[in-house]
């Protein structure tokens, strides 16, 4: 399996995050890219540098104006007297007649959904590495490999069009399903990250080439909480298109792998010509952030079941965070995967 994982993303370390009325240390910290890479080194499975993936395949993805915010925003802010080293905003554009700013402040409420994605000095550079991860991954597959695997970091499924949120940047989900869209005529997206991805939803909400499939904790006391319920079926050309199956923050191994069976079904049933998976690994028992109860066992079998839906596959890191269980998460998943006996 190849593997690939751009270096820059090391400069990415942002520090900010409110939760609960608290500042706390954000929870997508550099280290989550070590926890991973030792997974891979594990598996003897080395990474490859990316090259760079073309701005216009970025375009098809995300607006303009949110990929000049990313590229130019850090700089605007600390233009600013007294602006702290982080982009973070404090006013959101909720009103529903609205005119897009031309203050960095303004922008930032505009582009940034809540407080847990700062665009810091090297964000943007460290999420373009994540983007390449992603294109050359979906090209390795367009050139002829079963699977490739992308860690990247930042991870992109909570980011739409206009908008990053939740830890997330560029969405390197909706990038891979992009590039193979420009060979294959439908493609299949399968998130079983333990949040929900609105971001990836909205991306692709009314379409009816890219499906898109979310297993993840219940939105009814879990993040995002405003989107990712069973109704949202898609829209227009969309409709049927979209499935979500959310899930009790207790459930585990059995329910989860039930759960993906069943996404798996609807990914068969739309007769792809390729697969996206959104890999978090954030639903185990012991991630710090509590969604699911999901032991290695469970990412063994899930990883098994996704082989054997014998799709081109483009698996494409997501979620996951500082746990020392976080590498062995990776290793039972790809372990499943690939076939390999190992044990946990």
């Amino acid at each position: 399996m190849k593997c690939f994982y751009a270096k820059t993303t090391e400069s990415h370390d942002p520090v900010f995050r409110l939760y609960l009325g608290v500042i706390a240390r954000n929870a997508e910290q550099a280290e989550r890219a070590q926890l991973l890479l030792a997974g891979l080194d594990r598996l003897d499975m080395p990474v490859t540098e990316p090259g760079r993936a073309p701005r216009a395949l970025l375009e098809k993805v995300h607006t303009p104006e949110l990929l000049a915010f990313l590229e130019t925003g850090w700089d605007q802010w600390k233009a600013l007297d007294g602006a702290g080293p982080e982009v973070v905003p404090n006013v959101h554009a909720l009103n529903s007649e609205r005119t897009y700013p031309s203050h960095i402040v303004g922008k930032a409420g505009w582009h940034m959904g809540d407080t847990s994605a700062p665009l810091g000095k090297n964000s943007w550079e460290a999420t373009l590495g994540a983007a390449a991860a992603a294109h050359d991954a979906a090209q390795a597959v367009i050139g002829g490999d079963d699977v490739a695997y992308a860690l990247c970091r930042p991870p992109g499924h909570h980011s739409s069009a206009d908008i990053v949120a939740g830890h997330c940047m560029i969405n390197c989900a909706a990038v891979a399903a992009e590039a193979l869209r420009e060979t294959y005529g439908r493609v299949a997206i399968l998130d079983i990250d333990v949040h929900h991805g609105n971001g990836t939803q909205d991306i692709f909400y009314e379409r009816d080439d890219v499906l898109f499939v979310s297993v993840h904790a219940t939105p009814q006391t879990y993040y995002p909480f405003f989107v990712g319920y069973a109704h949202e079926t898609g829209r227009g050309a969309g409709d049927g298109y979209n499935l979500n199956i959310p899930l009790p923050q207790s459930t585990g191994d059995d329910g989860w792998c039930e759960a993906v069976a069943s996404g798996l079904d609807r990914v068969v049933a739309f007769k792809p010509d390729a697969l996206v998976v959104s890999l978090g690994l954030d639903a185990h028992e012991n991630d710090p952030l509590k969604g699911l109860q999901v032991t290695f066992d469970g990412f063994s079998r899930v990883g098994g079941m996704i082989a054997a839906a014998g799709l081109p596959t483009v698996l494409v890191q997501e979620g996951g965070y500082l746990s020392p269980d976080l590498t062995t998460s990776l290793v039972a998943f790809l372990a499943g995967y690939t076939g390999r006996d190992m044990q946990f």
